[in-house]
């Protein structure tokens, strides 16, 4: 079984306005990547280093998210190439979701990961064997 983690879930990480979810996200990616299981895309690599050199209220510096990207890579990572946007984008028509969350979900798939954690995308929504997870619900 392998678990995708949305840019989102990454960037508490290194949020320390959301000590919560900084906590729960810790836990759940050592878990995740200690198994072996957690895996994410090219774009989520792209997104978290802006996100985390732009729009956190205390940004990282760029060698720092440098860093962390570097460490992020080193797990199990989908290419987005063009036939993956092909194929988000028919999902994103046929299932009203934006290109960008369409192409999460579609490197999610093609991971084979069965659990797809993410904050912005509906919790217990499923995509085939895919199922969307928001770890930080209820906090």
């Amino acid at each position: 079984m392998r678990t995708f983690f949305d840019t989102n879930v990454l960037v508490c990480l290194f949020d320390a306005d959301a000590s919560k979810k900084q906590a729960k996200a810790r836990k759940l990616l050592g878990r995740e990547a200690g198994a072996g299981r957690a895996t994410l895309s090219t774009q989520v690599l792209q997104e978290f280093f802006i996100t985390v050199t732009r729009k956190l209220a205390v940004p990282l510096e760029v060698d720092q998210a440098e860093r962390a990207v570097r460490r992020l890579a080193d797990l199990s990572v989908v290419q987005v190439d063009p036939d993956l946007i092909l194929s988000a984008i028919g999902m994103s028509i046929r299932n009203k979701l934006s290109l960008w969350d369409a192409l999460i979900v579609r490197a999610a798939q093609e991971s084979g990961a069965t659990i797809l954690y993410s904050e912005d995308l509906q919790h217990g929504q499923k995509f085939d064997a895919l199922e969307i997870v928001d770890p930080f619900r209820g906090s």
